[in-house]
């Protein structure tokens, strides 16, 4: 069983910044993958960004050269910083947590980006 703890997220202007984290604790396991998704009103949860624990990035296009996604491995932490933020971005971000076998969730944080 992993636990996601979740810290970041609020209310920002078009342009501004964002830093998500998210901690995992648990039976974690030697290789997996960590990521955001995130789900905008009347719209399906979608990946935003992913990371394995040897370093390789997943980006979704329409934030590719705004989000970058790190992560530390000796804490099991990984990170969103969200930069030029658009009203597009609104939604509730969720962290991902991915084993061979198992996924896990995050209870989701709020992000709106609005003037």
């Amino acid at each position: 069983q992993v636990q996601l703890v979740e810290s970041g997220g609020g209310l920002v202007q078009p342009g501004g910044s964002l830093r998500l984290s998210c901690a995992a604790s648990g039976s974690i396991s030697l290789i997996y993958t960590m990521g955001w998704y995130r789900q905008a009103p009347g719209e399906q949860r979608e990946l935003v960004a992913s990371i394995t624990r040897a370093g390789a990035t997943n980006y979704a296009d329409s934030v590719k050269g705004r989000f970058t996604i790190s992560r530390d491995n000796a804490k099991i932490t990984v990170y969103l910083q969200m930069n030029s933020l658009k009203p597009e971005d609104t939604g509730v971000y969720y962290c991902n947590y991915r084993a061979t076998i198992l996924t896990y969730w995050g209870q989701g944080t709020q992000v709106t980006v609005s003037s």
